[in-house]
This record gives C-alpha cells, structure tokens and sequence, in this order.
C-alpha cells in the first residue's frame, strides 16, 4: 500500500508542477522546429564540405555537433525545472554549457560499440540476440541519464553510475509512468522513442494540415513528458519514499 501511495503522491505533484512549468514555457515546443530546421541546414553543409580526405573529420564533427543540440535541449529543461523560466539568452547558451559532458558519454559508448563489435564476432550468430538484450538493458537501466546530466553536478562516467543507482532505488516510480506516457505519445503520432538522448520528434516534410497537427500535438506531448521526468527526477532523487510518507502526513 505504500508503494501504491507513494506513485500516486510523487506522480500528482509532478503532474502539478508539469503543468505549471509549461503554462509558463510552452515556447518550448516549438524547440522542435528549430532543430530540425538547424539540423537540415548544418548536416547539409557538412555534406558538401567535408568530402574527399576532409570526410575522416566528419564522425568527429558530427558527435560534436549532437552534443551541443543535446546539451542545449537539457540546458532549457534544467531552467525550467529549476527556475521555471527560459528566454534567448538560455537558448544561446545551451549549446555549450553540459557539450563536454555529454560528448564524454557519447564517446563512452563509441567505446562500449566497439567492445560489443568485438564480442559479436567472438559469438556469431548469437550476436544479433545479444544486442537486443544489451540495448534494451541500457534503453531502461539508463533511461533517466538525461536528467542525471541536467540536474546533477557529475563528471560523464560518474553520471553513467549515479544513473544506475538511481533505478536500483527507483525504478518502479520510473518505468511506470514512462510507460504510459511513451504509449499514449506512439498511439496518437506513431512514434516510438528508442534514444534515450532524444530532443524532438522527427518531422516527415508532408505538409497537408492533419500532418502538421498530429506533429504539433505529439511535441507538445513530447515536451510534456520530459518536463515530467525532469520534476519527477529531481522528487526521487531528493529524498526516500519513507520522507515522503512522512512530509505527506502534514
């Protein structure tokens, strides 16, 4: 009974301060647009000039580059959990403030790829079972990495650690209402989030009007659900489900 108090307690006032914090920053659904629009224009680009012997720089480049449109969707999420506010300035400096970090985890696993490269050709043909099984492993255990990120001061690998304790303490409170939340989005838009980095639904370029609504609506939910997460995170990870029995009681 008091798992069941506990969800629906932390749940209610995440839903309450969600709700809040987007009345106040619904600009941030239309963050989408932005980064699909930079995305097209800055990877066209690296097409043309990164060609010919210039092409080995490109992985590099790339990664950077993810890093920085992460970082930036993270920055605007930390101002508004934590200030309940984001302007231009914010959105500007976004890009640079969590870059590094965020690259040292992408390059941790460009490593870990690699180590698993090594092992499927050890195992053959259980290699594709053994992705699955390793790749969702990761899409759950470290599905709150994001907001370990923005909400914590730790270096990348420590982040990587402190994500995995996270879900051994939380993991219920987590992955439920994740769940939910990830099915209603794949049952009204179709789309199905498998990248725990991601910072925007896709956008398919048909622009008939049912289209653009079912865009519209899907990342206005998207936005929705990582306000949540970030409210919810920040709840968890500052107490135990014994004080916040206990604060409940007053």
């Amino acid at each position: 009974m008091d798992i069941i108090k506990d969800l629906i307690y932390i749940n209610k006032s995440a839903f309450n301060k969600t709700i809040k914090s987007l009345s106040k920053n619904w600009i941030i659904i239309f963050t989408g647009i932005v980064y699909t629009i930079l995305n097209v224009a800055i990877f066209s680009l690296i097409s043309v000039f990164l060609t010919g012997f210039l092409s080995i720089l490109s992985g590099i480049i790339v990664a950077i580059i993810t890093a920085a449109f992460i970082s930036n969707y993270l920055y605007l999420l930390f101002n508004i959990i934590n200030y309940d506010r984001i302007n231009m300035q914010i959105f500007k400096d976004g890009f640079k403030y969590y870059l590094w970090k965020i690259y040292g985890v992408l390059f941790i696993a460009y490593l870990g790829r690699i180590l698993l490269g090594i092992l499927s050709n050890m195992l053959g043909g259980l290699a594709s079972a053994l992705n699955i099984v390793i790749y969702l492993s990761i899409l759950i255990v470290l599905n709150p990495l994001p907001e370990t990120i923005y909400l914590k001061s730790y270096s990348s690998w420590e982040s990587v650690l402190n994500t995995f304790e996270f879900m051994q303490e939380n993991w219920i409170n987590w992955l439920l209402p994740n769940i939910i939340f990830h099915g209603v989005l794949y049952f009204i838009t179709g789309n199905l989030i498998t990248n725990i980095f991601t910072t925007h639904l896709s956008f398919n370029m048909v622009f008939s009007i049912k289209n653009i609504i079912i865009y519209l609506v899907g990342q206005g939910l998207f936005s929705f659900i990582m306000v949540y997460r970030g409210h919810l995170y920040k709840t968890l990870s500052g107490s135990t489900r014994r004080k916040r029995m206990f604060m409940n009681k007053f």
